[in-house]
């Protein structure tokens, strides 16, 4: 990891934060019981002074850690642990020309995990934001059953890495106050490059890994037409944050919120050019054009897929009515300084105020991400109900939530039952005159550690909305006590 001097494509020239000097970062591809072994060097200069205790300002830019989105994989030691810190060298160990710094990751992949399409990129509480938004991000493939499908075999399989960039005089600004999201403009690149082109033959068939490596924007995906009146192509959804569908579903628009990924199965239709586009991104974000021979017979779509999880059910609910609840919820002008506003988790299991009996909208704790405090413990093998929503007001201020570790079982939007239901790993949550809700079911399963459930707008958990949660063993059931002891005959 280095300041990387490079062309992106359709951009120029930029000097960014990367992984093996590359934008995105290289795709890690994996099976079932794999074991991914990194060595993470950080070759970034030190951190500057950080001059407050601020929990709730962004810090420190040149260190960082791994999070490997969405995969099932201990959030402990040496694995998904997002309370590490890769640390750059100090001023006075470059001076005495110290060794670079080295870091180990290692993560054992289930027997079973499903395959899909994952992500990474770091998660070290204040420099998440910075750090992503300058390209630091990459895939993970974790091949298994569904890439066995004929059908899904036969096609060309393509990552769309989708990543926003921020960038202003060829560089990533420090994030140093809180409209630096809006007072930056986005860049948003496909593997690297500002609107690259790809090239479908009719009735040929492709397989597409949609990764929304984005900060700040969710993407509602659609392929259009440019000719006036032109139909698009229908996108086959096969599965949703690395969960595969028991069968394709065929829409013309995919959503995918910060964070999430979507793999698509697309058929090349009527020859000329057509988009990729987000009703949310002003241009294309990526020109496909249908030429050449055409595919006779066009290639087939599948009837039926491998589900890549076994659904949960409310009856699977360990103890009913004990449900958990989040409240993404912001308050303005809370601090003072350059980050004034106050971005809340609040629910059942908030952070307790600085004060109980005060304003709770002026409060500097209430509902704020606390290092020191545990807000969610969860045993192992329960299952249990989660309701979050926001109550934004703007339609385009999303918070999605992520959980770590888990997957969760989307079960109702809005009240509304999902049929089917659909597993994820991120939900995305528009604001509204009423934000949106969602319902899930989660299940925590085979791994203890300390991680986080937060909003996935970046910016926004680097400002606190950000809660730890604690997977621990389920305590052993207490063994009944001998009663007193007597012998026959007598006391």
């Amino acid at each position: 990891m280095r300041f990387t001097d490079m062309v992106v494509p359709g951009y120029g020239q930029v000097t960014t934060r990367t992984y093996n000097g590359t934008l995105p970062g290289p795709t890690l591809r994996m099976r079932g019981g794999d074991s991914l072994r990194l060595t993470h060097v950080n070759g970034l200069p030190p951190n500057p002074p950080h001059t407050t205790d601020d929990a709730h300002a962004p810090h420190p830019a040149n260190s960082f850690n791994l999070h490997t989105h969405g995969l099932h994989v201990s959030p402990s030691e040496q694995a998904d642990n997002v309370l590490r810190e890769f640390m750059p060298l100090t001023e006075d160990e470059v001076a005495a020309r110290v060794a670079e710094p080295r870091y180990e990751t290692v993560i054992h992949v289930p027997d079973d995990h499903p395959a899909g399409t994952y992500w990474y990129h770091p998660h070290l509480h204040g420099a998440t934001a910075e750090q992503v938004v300058g390209g630091m991000a990459g895939v993970i493939i974790i091949e298994g059953d569904v890439d066995d499908v004929p059908e899904i075999r036969a096609a060309a399989d393509i990552v769309v890495c989708i990543s926003e960039l921020k960038f202003k005089d060829g560089r990533v600004p420090a994030f140093t106050s809180g409209n630096w999201v809006t007072g930056v403009a986005s860049t948003f690149t496909v593997n690297g490059t500002v609107n690259p082109t790809l090239t479908l033959r009719p009735g040929e068939v492709q397989r597409w890994r949609l990764v929304g490596a984005t900060a700040f924007t969710a993407l509602p995906l659609q392929v259009t037409s440019t000719t006036s009146g032109g139909d698009g192509l229908p996108l086959h959804q096969i599965a949703q944050d690395g969960v595969t569908f028991g069968v394709p579903r065929t829409q013309s628009v995919v959503e995918l919120g910060m964070g999430n990924r979507a793999d698509v199965l697309i058929r090349g239709g009527t020859p000329g050019t057509y988009e990729l586009r987000a009703a949310s991104v002003s241009g294309p974000l990526m020109t496909i054009q249908v030429t050449g021979d055409p595919v006779e017979p066009p290639m087939e779509l599948p009837a039926s897929l491998p589900q890549g999880r076994p659904f949960l059910d409310e009856a699977d609910i360990t103890h009913p009515g004990a449900d958990r609840e989040v409240l993404f919820h912001a308050d303005p002008n809370v601090f003072p300084g350059a980050f004034p506003n106050a971005y809340r988790m609040l629910g059942t299991h908030a952070t307790p105020a600085a004060d109980p009996t005060g304003d709770l909208t002026r409060d500097p704790a209430y509902g704020l991400f606390d290092p020191g405090h545990i807000n969610h413990t969860l045993p192992l093998g329960t299952v249990e109900r989660w309701t979050i929503r926001t109550d934004e007001t703007i339609p385009a201020r999303s918070h999605p939530f992520h959980l770590h570790t888990n997957q969760v079982l989307l079960t109702h939007r809005n009240g509304q039952r999902l049929d089917p239901p659909v597993w994820h790993d991120t939900i995305a949550l528009a604001g509204g005159r009423p934000g949106q809700t969602a319902t899930f079911l989660v299940r925590y399963e085979d791994f203890t550690g300390d991680t986080y459930a937060h909003c996935h707008q970046l910016h926004h958990g680097d400002l606190g909305m950000m809660q730890t949660v604690r997977y621990t063993e389920l305590p052993e059931p207490a063994q009944p006590q001998p009663g007193p002891q007597t012998r026959p005959g007598g006391r």
